[in-house]
């Protein structure tokens, strides 16, 4: 069965614009906001990650060299062409009715703003209107995203690789996504000005499933309940567990992309879900490390009080013991110091572009 994604107002024209960055995003904004006319004719929104408890100044940067009006975006707002909406620290900005939402929902890959909440709500609301861009950054936030953009009949747009500050962004959306455009950074403000006044082709077919997931996942980073929602039942339930929470994650297919997400809420790509898990493995060697060196304290104290006591006999034995424990602990410190930090994106660390 297929299903009409919604589009409640439509234009004819490609008129909304979805952009993610990451590292070294920044840099990529300021060239090209710089770069697009006063006249543009669509909306713009950005997701930049920054850390939850930074004071994003990125607005006043980039008004300070753009010809458009560029703002932190408010949640309830409506939004209008000409104007570069920004998505606050410690928040998702989604698109609906509309409207810009700005809602604390749960974290994607441990971010929040999530370029993918931003991309799979613009696809969700807008359809063929939609064009995404991914630009430079570590990791895989926006591959997802900028699928069902695609998926639901809008463009997608890549930063060439090789022009990229950080290349893993783009490199791993092209490597999920049969990007329609894949620019330097120099060409992009032109290539969009020339999208927007591309006609929009006729919405797609979409099958209800893939819609209602959607649909869920915008809920969800509305800050809406998973579990209520129904999250466990529009996938393959597994073994994992959420490395933010430790709920139960739900395996999600698109196209040859697998995510998971939690049943409260978090979701993961692959990459990011491996990242925790090996961060995780070496948290739990530093506590065994921590725990053998306090036994080899514990013991040295031990065989100390029992020498100074005249019996050393018995404190031999504790500092032979304190021994062995500080030999395991130097050994552990060892395989910290060679245990890698996987995550999904290993196969572009060793094959960088260029």
């Amino acid at each position: 069965m297929t299903h009409q994604p919604p589009n409640r107002t439509h234009r004819s024209h490609r008129d909304i614009v979805v952009i993610g960055s990451s590292s070294g995003g920044v840099t990529a904004l300021l060239e090209l906001v710089k770069a697009l006319p006063a006249d543009f004719p669509a909306p713009v929104f950005v997701v930049q990650h920054v850390g939850a408890d930074s004071v994003s100044i990125l607005p006043q940067l980039l008004n300070a060299v753009s010809a458009l009006t560029v703002k932190h975006a408010r949640d309830g707002e409506a939004f209008a062409a000409g104007t570069v909406y920004v998505a606050p620290p410690d928040h998702h900005l989604l698109l609906e009715d509309d409207k810009v939402l700005v809602k604390r929902g749960p974290k994607e890959n441990r971010f929040r703003p999530s370029i993918d909440a931003l991309f799979r709500s613009a696809g969700y609301g807008y359809g063929p209107r939609v064009i995404g861009v991914v630009l430079t950054g570590y990791l895989d936030d926006g591959t997802s995203g900028l699928w069902s953009v695609q998926r639901l009949g809008g463009l997608a747009v890549v930063q060439d690789p090789l022009d990229a500050e950080s290349p893993a962004m783009p490199l791993n959306a092209l490597e999920f996504v049969q990007a329609d455009h894949v620019v330097p950074l120099a060409e992009l403000a032109a290539l969009l000005v020339k999208l927007t006044t591309e006609p929009a082709p006729a919405k797609p077919r979409v099958k209800k499933t893939e819609l209602d997931l959607l649909g869920l996942e915008l809920e969800i980073a509305k800050a809406g309940d998973a579990f209520a929602l129904g999250i466990i039942a529009h996938g393959q339930l597994t073994s994992f567990t959420c490395p933010e929470c430790h709920g139960a994650l739900t395996q999600l297919i698109e196209g040859r992309l697998i995510r998971y997400r939690c049943h409260t809420g978090h979701a993961y790509t692959v990459s990011a879900l491996l990242g925790e898990v090996t961060q995780s493995v070496e948290g739990f060697l530093y506590q065994a490390m921590r725990g053998l060196e306090e036994t080899h304290m514990l013991l040295s104290t031990l065989g100390n009080h029992f020498q100074q006591d005249q019996q050393p006999a018995v404190a031999g034995l504790f500092f032979r013991k304190a021994e062995e424990s500080g030999a395991r602990a130097r050994h552990l410190h060892e395989e910290i110091l060679q245990h890698e930090a996987l995550s999904g994106d290993l196969q572009f660390r060793k094959k960088k572009p260029g």
